[in-house]
């Protein structure tokens, strides 16, 4: 059964992009769409169950025993992961029943977006090195597809942005990857562990700044975010909904994972420059958010703001703060991605996403209004949303070790996330529209309605979900936390009697 459950939830996307590009002329493609990413959700969900229940699980690929094979390999994190990539990747097709045009559909947009699903996946799933490389590269080439379908030429501009500062970033991970190999002779991230602390501490420290980079380019971090507010806002909502989900957190993901089960020799170093780099980009971040005057730019610039979070628990590497990191990282693919599917309906019925040009959208559209609410609410961190418990906890792990600075640093940063949500409050839902319109949910027919609704709808309720009733999502990070700094587990499960034996010695 285990052998199944791993590559299932990478088996399906595929299966259903060779579907929907076969029927990518015709309304089956889109709908082909649906269901395939309803199923992987259902995959996702049972593989969660296993683990759950039995602990961490592996799968050698083809036989080939650990190290040596392609290993699939998942704790909680990575289950909780490809559920909510799961959970993304519905909402975000049925949104594209509506959202994608049907010349879109035509060069093959559903197809291209399961294999960006199916990439992300197999990064979260996977037990090497070098196949996590495979993956990132599926990632950005079916990224940038996405990215530049429709061939607009501001679409062509942040594309080409988008993939060179990402190759510049593959460049860098497949140079430590090789470093990594000449000096320990393995990528099975469980064999890395156990083999990582018998070699020079200097010459490991190296390598792992070189996967800082490698990584923080992926994960938008300060200094190396700038392909990101760049390229976000210019494709349609839905891909812009996706990127904003899913794309950055597999960068923070394979950085949690490195710096937790690999890179653990020089902590007082590695992650003192993580903790600045952290702070780094919430202040640029949020900064950014607020000098902007469009709905999309502003959520652009808050992606990067809130990764800082995400890497400031991971850079406190205490039990609690690496609690918040997993349920930081959890709580935002829900909230961001929600917030640009609103965005976009704000754009259907508005007229745009400047907001200098829209407005009334309280008035006219009140159900819009109060979905918005909810994510842009919970991002600043107000209770009793999902938010809320994500920016406390990695707030009282900073005051509990006594950093004080981060801790005020952090606090600061959600209340200039207020700032930012309130402009787009003021200006696109409350103040009236400059030409006098007041735009309507009702003016579009309801079979178009329906489907931008409900995935919005659902990820709202969500995020209330997660905050009324916390402790078993917080049961969840807690228990994805303890696997993560201590990973004794993990390394048995994919190495079986070479880690046993290595323990006997």
């Amino acid at each position: 059964m285990t052998t199944w459950l791993l590559p299932l939830p990478l088996i399906l996307p595929f299966a259903t992009a060779v579907l929907a590009f076969l029927f990518r002329r015709n309304r089956e493609g889109r709908w082909i769409s649906v269901f395939g990413s309803g199923a992987t959700l259902i995959a996702g969900l049972i593989l969660f169950r296993e683990v759950w229940m039995n602990g961490p699980i592996a799968a050698q690929m083809g036989e080939w025993p650990a190290p040596f094979g392609i290993t699939l390999v998942a704790d909680t994190l990575s289950a909780v992961m490809v559920v909510i990539t799961g959970i993304t990747g519905l909402a975000v097709s049925i949104y594209a029943v509506t959202d994608v045009t049907d010349e879109m559909e035509e060069l093959g947009y559903h197809a291209i977006f399961q294999v960006l699903i199916a990439g992300v996946t197999g990064a979260f799933l996977t037990g090497d090195l070098f196949n996590l490389y495979v993956w990132f590269e599926v990632m950005l080439i079916s990224s940038f597809g996405m990215l530049i379908l429709g061939g607009k030429r501001v679409q062509l501009d942040a594309g080409i942005k988008y993939v060179t500062l990402n190759l510049i970033s593959t460049i860098l991970f497949l140079s430590g990857i090789g470093l990594l190999y000449g000096t320990t002779g393995t990528l099975n991230l469980a064999d890395l562990s156990r083999v990582v602390p018998t070699v020079d501490d200097g010459l490991i420290t190296i390598i792992a700044m070189m996967f800082m980079v490698g990584f923080g380019v992926k994960a938008a971090v300060f200094p190396l975010f700038f392909w990101l507010p760049a390229s976000y806002h210019t494709p349609s909502f839905a891909v812009s909904a996706v990127f904003a989900g899913l794309l950055t957190k597999v960068g923070v993901y394979a950085m949690v994972r490195m710096f937790t089960l690999v890179f653990t020799q020089d902590v007082a170093f590695t992650h003192t420059i993580l903790l600045w780099v952290a702070c780094a980009t919430m202040v640029t971040g949020v900064l950014g958010a607020a000098a902007q005057t469009d709905f999309r730019r502003i959520l652009s610039f808050h992606i990067v703001s809130q990764i800082g979070y995400m890497i400031l628990g991971l850079a406190l590497m205490t039990p609690l703060a690496i609690v918040g990191a997993v349920f930081y990282l959890v709580h935002h693919i829900i909230v961001k991605a929600n917030l640009f599917l609103v965005a976009g309906v704000a754009n259907r019925i508005a007229g745009g996403t400047e907001l200098g040009r829209i407005g009334s959208l309280y008035k006219g559209a009140p159900l819009l209004a109060f979905l918005f609410l909810v994510p842009a609410f919970s991002l600043a961190g107000f209770p009793p949303l999902s938010g809320f418990w994500a920016k406390y906890v990695l707030v009282k792990a900073s005051m509990d070790i006594e950093m004080w600075l981060v801790a005020g640093i952090a606090l600061a940063v959600g209340l200039m996330t207020i700032y930012s949500m309130t402009k787009i409050w003021g200006q696109a839902f409350w103040k009236p529209h400059p030409s006098g319109i007041v735009p309507k949910l009702t003016d579009m027919p309801s079979h178009e309605r329906a489907p931008l609704m409900i995935p919005i709808i659902a990820l709202a309720a969500m995020t209330v979900l997660i905050g009324l009733f916390p402790q078993p999502f917080v049961a969840i990070a807690e228990r994805a936390a303890a696997e993560l700094l201590d990973p004794t587990v993990y390394v048995t499960t994919v190495l079986g009697e070479i880690a046993e034996e290595a323990a006997d010695q």
